[in-house]
């Protein structure tokens, strides 16, 4: 039982801590109670939902979960500011999506550069609508998490990267897998059609507070140099919902597609696996394959989308190919990106066929000239505030990059991280230069040695393709 202590109004008050608690049992029973009708019913269409949206525990759960130094919107408020006087601005929230008053705000355009050289732009939304989102997300997940696709991985609950890695690796080590077709969408997150994406939610969602706050956040416009625009298809990476949208538009248009197709028309083994937009299938036979490719083009163009010519490729992979291009005179099998990895066919000390993971190089160049530009900004910083920073960044490079037999490129990593840092050292002064011996002392000391994170695909559990 809550012990009641007084307020400054001398009216008893409840303690946080326990209400808190109680609190949140009531939204994971709510939540479960979605999660139960929607796997029980997989024709249901779910009519009162908004009510979970903008109830204030759920909204304050949703601030919580956001990233406290995320780049702020269009109106600059940041994480901390809103906290300032958080319950007041939570309830005006939640009275304003109750009674229709609430107001999508355009999305901040930013530009990240990619491994090919091109750039790709990042909607940053304001503080009120990432909250209104994570909200939005952690609702509608309770019921499409019981419809996505086992080998869907993008931005799902409990999944990661590496969860799409294993499996991959898994089913193309253990299926009878000899071609591998790696498909990529053009312009994936800006050419979602509305009007397509609308109708695939509705098979879910018949609650129009829902259909109409979504239409509100795809249709609130981007803000870039000074310039609001809008746009009639896509998108805006960096929301939340964004991230689900697409998945949504994915499950309809390739995922239930594709695994029909391999159930009715794929005369051998076949395995998917897809993260967001960046799809990897196994075929056993090249007929299949290239059936496969054909089809899935046409498909595409139906919803309004295509694949990209130039990272879309089709090549002999798996545990015979290299035997087969040996003896026709093609040389070693070709090799495929995926997820910051290339895949390669290999052998294990036993002589067995496995599938080798490295670095892929343009990832790890761009990466250290990254790194390098900025050791040149920390020039006259002290040496352990440097040291400190680059242990940080040498840990989150060997949690990603650390899986098995990929040791030679964590230690190449860290061989150039160690040779930027000590030009570096060495031009701080020209009276006494530092000698290389003591950069060497200086790494062992501040640089960790590569680490293997990850387990063999096969000692994980069971994976799905």
């Amino acid at each position: 039982m809550a012990i009641p202590k007084r307020a400054q109004n001398g009216k008893p008050q409840i303690q946080p801590r326990e209400n808190a608690c109680s609190r949140s049992s009531d939204l994971q029973s709510a939540q479960q109670r979605i999660r139960q009708a929607a796997l029980a019913d997989k024709g249901l269409r779910f009519t009162t939902l908004w009510h979970h949206v903008y109830n204030v525990e759920h909204l304050r759960k949703a601030y919580f979960n956001i990233k406290r130094h995320a780049a702020p919107g269009v109106d600059d408020q940041t994480w901390q500011q809103y906290g300032e006087d958080l319950e007041s601005n939570l309830h005006d929230l939640s009275s304003r999506l109750q009674r229709g008053a609430y107001r999508a705000k355009p999305v901040r355009r930013v530009y990240v550069p990619k491994v090919d050289g091109s750039q790709r732009p990042i909607g940053i939304p304001v503080l009120e609508d990432k909250i209104i989102q994570r909200a939005t997300v952690e609702v509608l997940n309770c019921i499409y998490e019981t419809d996505f696709k086992g080998f869907s991985h993008g931005f799902r609950p409990k999944r990661s990267q590496h969860n799409a890695l294993d499996a991959l690796m898994v089913g193309i080590t253990r299926r009878k897998v000899s071609w591998v077709l790696d498909a990529d969408i053009r312009g994936f997150f800006d050419a979602i059609d509305h009007a397509w994406l609308t109708k695939f939610i509705e098979h879910r969602i018949a609650d129009q507070r829902v259909l109409r706050h979504v239409r509100k956040w795809l249709n609130a416009g981007v803000l870039e140099d000074g310039e609001l625009t809008w746009a009639e298809k896509g998108t805006p990476q960096g929301g939340s919902i964004s991230l689900l949208l697409a998945n949504i538009y994915l499950h309809y248009v390739f995922d239930l597609w594709a695994d029909k197709w391999r159930r009715q028309t794929g005369r051998g083994e076949v395995i998917i696996v897809r993260y967001a937009d960046d799809i990897v299938v196994g075929f056993q036979n090249r007929t299949d394959a290239e059936q496969f490719q054909q089809d899935l083009t046409e498909r595409l163009r139906r919803f309004k989308l295509e694949l990209h010519a130039e990272k879309t490729r089709l090549i002999e992979f798996g545990r015979f190919a290299a035997d087969n291009r040996e003896e026709r005179g093609d040389g070693k099998p070709e090799t495929f990106n995926f997820l910051g990895f290339t895949h390669m066919c290999g052998k294990t000390r036993k002589g067995k066929f496995t599938v080798l993971r490295q670095t892929m190089q343009k990832k790890m160049q761009r990466k250290l000239q990254e790194l390098k530009e900025e050791l040149r900004k920390r020039m006259h910083w002290s040496i352990p505030e440097v040291g400190k920073w680059l242990r940080v960044v040498l840990q989150g490079h060997y949690r990603y990059y650390g899986v098995p037999n990929n040791t030679r490129k964590l230690s190449a990593f860290r061989y150039h991280l160690r040779c930027y840092w000590g030009q570096v050292l060495r031009r701080r002064s020209q009276r006494q230069r530092m000698t290389w011996d003591r950069i060497e002392r200086l790494a062992l000391r501040w640089l960790p040695p590569p680490r293997i994170y990850h387990q063999y695909p096969e000692d994980c559990l069971r994976v799905n393709t």
